[in-house]
């Protein structure tokens, strides 16, 4: 393949001198054939420099050239308030100022220009989930609290849809909810949306073409729900799509050029370890689900950023339960819609 690539990359790079009326289909067939080569050459996993931090349980967003992540377990169980960032191209991440409330299992996003992470628990472990409505500028490398979410979780999800952050599920004292809340930054306001159908934590959540997808989680002592629901802000509802393959929890989940990816996640009985290696994807246009190349690094509790056709995937554990990890690494997958592998 590297010889074939460079060659097709050599004959990409000199159609410009192909004489006459055959230069257009030349050029046609060529692009094809240098698409086809590039990305064969560019796809699958490989590494990022590894996090200051050992942790897991963290958010994660990417803002102004940079992959944010906050929060977490720290190697040793605690609670971190710390976090961090890698600017692309950087050998190394760097610290930021620690956040004002140190959270577990919160959820992050970029809107406005600033990095907005949302609820998680206060611990110690899984209790004590805040309402805390945490703002990062990176102007003035200044943390401040925002208007309080309307409910209090942690182990939840977001995303942003019309423009405006939108956290959806997650869990206070023990027992997984149902709750979505949108959050309007220019306004410094909530607003309760629809609940779910399903009641989950652990979950994840993309947005795609408007509408919100929340994939997996866990509820009732189950760790591997397969739901996914989609919600339609125009018509304010929910409705049930193709299940996930393969029902998990702990997993990330980020979309990617018309695609929902769900990658990793824990509670796998046939594994050890308990973690989750697969790499599966939803084809919004067609409904249909792909299975990908399987992670390098199995995790739960990481961040999944896209980037530049990427997706960046940052922290985690690779042991159910704590196992926490600096490990970051880089998924460059084949065009949405257009894999050889399972389907359903």
């Amino acid at each position: 393949m590297p010889r074939l690539s460079i060659r097709l990359q050599g004959m990409c790079e000199s159609v410009d001198g192909e004489p006459g009326r055959h230069r257009a289909r030349v050029l046609a067939t060529l692009l094809a054939l240098c698409v086809s080569a590039v990305s064969a050459q560019e796809a699958g996993w490989s590494p990022l420099p590894n996090l200051e931090h050992a942790r897991q349980e963290v958010a994660a967003a990417w803002l102004g050239g940079a992959l944010y992540v906050v929060g977490g377990f720290g190697a040793d169980g605690s609670t971190l308030a710390s976090a961090e960032r890698w600017r692309e191209g950087a050998e190394a991440w760097e610290a930021l100022p620690d956040m004002p409330i140190g959270v577990n299992h919160p959820a992050a996003v970029a809107i406005d220009g600033r990095l907005v992470v949302v609820g998680g628990f206060a611990g110690p472990g899984l209790r004590n989930p805040v309402d805390a409505t945490q703002v990062f500028d990176p102007e003035t490398q200044a943390w401040s609290l925002a208007a309080p979410m309307p409910s209090a979780r942690g182990a939840l999800a977001a995303t942003v849809v019309a423009d405006r952050l939108v956290a959806v599920g997650g869990a206070r004292a023990g027992v997984a909810v149902a709750d979505v809340a949108a959050y309007d930054a220019a306004s410094d306001a909530w607003t309760a949306w629809p609940a779910m159908p399903s009641a989950r934590d652990h979950l994840g959540v993309a947005e795609v073409d408007g509408r919100l997808h929340a994939v997996g989680g866990r509820a009732g002592g189950v760790f591997t729900l397969p739901t996914h629901e989609v919600f339609d802000p125009d018509t304010a509802s929910w409705q049930q799509a193709r299940a996930m393959p393969t029902g998990r929890s702990g997993h990330a989940v980020a979309a990617l050029d018309g695609c929902v990816y769900a990658l990793g996640g824990e509670g796998n009985p046939a594994r050890a370890d308990g973690m989750f290696d697969e790499v599966e994807r939803y084809v919004v246009a067609t409904g249909v689900w792909e299975t990908l190349e399987p992670m390098a690094l199995p995790r739960h509790g990481m961040g999944a950023v896209p980037v530049g056709g990427r997706l960046l995937v940052p922290a985690g554990a690779t042991v159910a339960g704590f196992g926490a990890v600096a490990a970051a690494d880089a998924f460059a997958p084949s065009p949405c819609g257009d894999d050889d592998g399972e389907s359903g």
